[in-house]
C-alpha cells in the first residue's frame, strides 16, 4: 500500500474515546520507530472541539461537580506529546475518489472567519465522530431542551445551572429541572444535580434544596434497561431517596417552554430540561459519499471494521454498525465498545499500513456495565466474561471499578507514568479545591 513517492497518510475524524486513542498511541509507535531512521505514515486527527473529555464523564461536568479545565486533554498539546498532527475543524464531506476529506470553515463568535473550508488527503481514514442524543423528532425538543453529547454542551449547561440556581437566591423562586432519559447519561447527571445542590447548600445555600425539584422520565418499563433487573431496582430506589422524581413508562410527546407533555396527556413542569434519550450518529453521515448507513446514520462496517463499501475507510465507535455473528443486535454505542475497537485497529492498522496485511475480525468481549450515582453509591454488571462472569456488584468496589475505567482511559492516551502523574494532580486537587465550580 504505501509508495516511495510519499509516506503513507493516515487521517483519524473525531477525538473521543476511540479516535483520541488510536492517534495517540500509534503516534507515539511510529515515532519511536522514526528514531532508528524508519519510514513511518504520517498521522492526523481532526475535532471540531479543541480538547477532548471522556465522554462518560461529562454528565459531571454537566452538573459543575468536575471542572472542565481540569478534566481537558487538549489537542494540540496532546499531539505534540504523542507525535500526531491536529486541524481543528467539522467533517464536512468526504470524496472517496480523490481520497480527500473536507472540513468545515471555523468561524469565531463574532461570526468572523478564521479558516476556510479546506481537504485533506488520506490513504486510510478513520472515522470516529461519536454520536448524540435522538429526539426522534419530537415536536418541541431542538428548541427547548438541553443536550450534553460534548464537552461544549456540557459545559453550557453547567452555565445555565448555575445561573438558574442564582436566580432561585435571588428571586426566591423555584427550578424544575426535567431530564428525559432513564439509561446511565441520565440516570448520572440526576444523582450529580443532588451532588451539586447539596454542596452549594454546604458553601451557604441556606434553602436552596427546598426551591429545586429534579425528575428523570424514562419511557420504557424500567431504569437501565441494559442493566440486570436488580441493578435497575435498586438505582431507582436509590434515585428516589434522595428526592428524584422517577416516572417509568412515561413516553414524552412534546416539549414545551415551561414542561414536557407524556403521551397521555400529563404535563411534567420544567424551567430547565435535558435530552438524553436515545443515541444516533450526526446526520451528516447520512449521505457521505455513498456509503452505506442505518436509520441511526451510522456507518455499516464489516467484521474488520472496515466499510462495507471501502476498504480504505475505517469506523470505530458510536458512529459504527456492526452486528457480530450469531448476535440479534448491532453492538452497543458504549466506552467499552469504542475502546476495544480502538485497541484492534492499534493492534492491527501498522501491519495494514505498512505490509498490507489483512486486519482480523473484531472480537467483542463483554466485561460488563458500570453506573455512578455520584458519592451516592454505584452499580455494575460484571458481563460475560471473567471468572465472576454476571456477578453484580455496588458501593464501594463498584466506585473504585468507575474510577479505574476513567484511569485507564488516561494512562492510554498519556502513556503510563505520565497517566499516574494526571491522577496524583486531580487527587491533590480533590483536596484543595472546592467540591464543585462556584466561579
Amino acid at each position: 500500500m504505501e509508495s516511495t513517492e510519499q509516506q503513507h497518510r493516515i487521517v483519524v475524524v473525531g477525538g473521543g474515546v476511540a479516535g483520541l486513542e488510536i492517534a495517540s498511541t500509534l503516534g507515539r509507535h511510529w515515532r519511536r520507530q522514526k528514531r532508528t531512521k524508519r519510514r513511518t505514515p504520517t498521522l492526523t486527527l481532526i475535532d471540531r472541539e479543541s480538547a477532548h473529555v471522556w465522554k462518560p464523564m461529562l454528565h459531571t461536568i454537566a452538573a459543575g461537580t468536575r471542572d472542565v479545565s481540569y478534566q481537558q486533554t487538549t489537542y494540540l498539546a496532546q499531539a505534540r506529546d504523542a507525535g500526531f498532527a491536529y486541524q481543528p475543524g467539522e467533517l464536512c464531506g468526504l470524496d472517496r475518489a480523490a481520497g480527500e476529506v473536507q472540513i468545515a470553515a471555523l468561524y469565531a463568535s463574532d461570526g468572523r472567519l478564521l479558516v476556510p473550508q479546506r481537504r485533506l488527503g488520506y490513504d486510510t481514514l478513520i472515522i470516529a465522530i461519536g454520536s448524540q442524543a435522538n429526539d426522534f423528532g419530537t415536536p418541541g425538543v431542538a428548541e427547548h431542551c438541553k443536550t450534553i453529547d460534548s464537552r461544549r454542551q456540557a459545559a453550557a449547561f453547567n452555565h445555565e445551572v448555575r445561573l438558574r440556581m442564582l436566580q432561585c437566591l435571588a428571586q426566591d423562586t423555584d427550578l424544575s429541572i426535567a431530564i428525559v432519559g432513564g439509561g446511565a447519561t441520565g440516570v448520572e447527571l440526576a444523582a450529580e444535580l443532588v451532588q451539586l445542590i447539596e454542596s452549594s447548600v454546604a458553601y451557604g445555600a441556606k434553602g436552596l434544596a427546598e426551591r429545586i425539584t429534579i425528575t428523570l422520565i424514562e419511557s420504557g418499563p424500567r431504569l437501565l434497561a441494559a442493566f440486570p433487573q436488580d441493578i435497575s431496582a435498586a438505582t431507582q430506589a436509590r434515585l428516589e431517596s434522595l428526592g428524584i422524581r422517577v416516572l417509568t413508562e412515561a413516553r414524552v410527546s412534546a416539549a414545551e417552554a415551561d414542561a414536557f407533555v407524556l403521551k397521555d396527556g400529563r404535563r411534567i413542569p420544567a424551567s430547565l430540561k435535558v435530552w438524553a434519550a436515545g443515541v444516533k450518529a450526526s446526520d451528516f453521515l447520512a449521505d457521505l459519499d455513498g456509503l452505506e448507513t442505518t436509520r441511526a446514520n451510522q456507518l455499516a462496517v464489516q467484521p474488520s471494521l472496515c466499510a462495507t463499501r471501502d476498504p480504505d475507510i475505517y469506523v470505530v465507535g458510536d458512529c459504527a454498525s456492526l452486528t457480530l455473528p450469531g448476535a440479534e443486535r448491532p453492538l452497543p454505542p458504549t466506552a467499552q465498545v469504542a475502546h476495544q475497537q480502538a485497541q484492534h485497529l492499534i493492534r492491527y492498522l501498522p501491519a495494514r499500513v505498512q505490509d498490507e496485511a489483512a486486519i482480523p475480525n473484531f472480537v467483542y468481549r463483554d466485561f460488563g456495565s458500570l453506573v455512578s450515582l455520584g458519592e451516592y453509591d454505584a452499580y455494575g454488571s460484571l458481563g460475560k466474561f471473567g471468572l465472576f462472569k454476571g456477578v453484580t456488584i455496588r458501593g464501594r468496589l463498584a466506585q473504585y471499578s468507575h474510577v479505574m475505567l476513567y484511569r485507564s482511559h488516561q494512562s492510554r492516551i498519556y502513556g503510563f507514568w505520565r497517566g499516574g502523574l494526571v491522577w496524583l494532580v486531580d487527587r491533590l486537587n480533590s483536596r484543595l479545591r472546592a467540591s464543585i465550580r462556584l466561579d
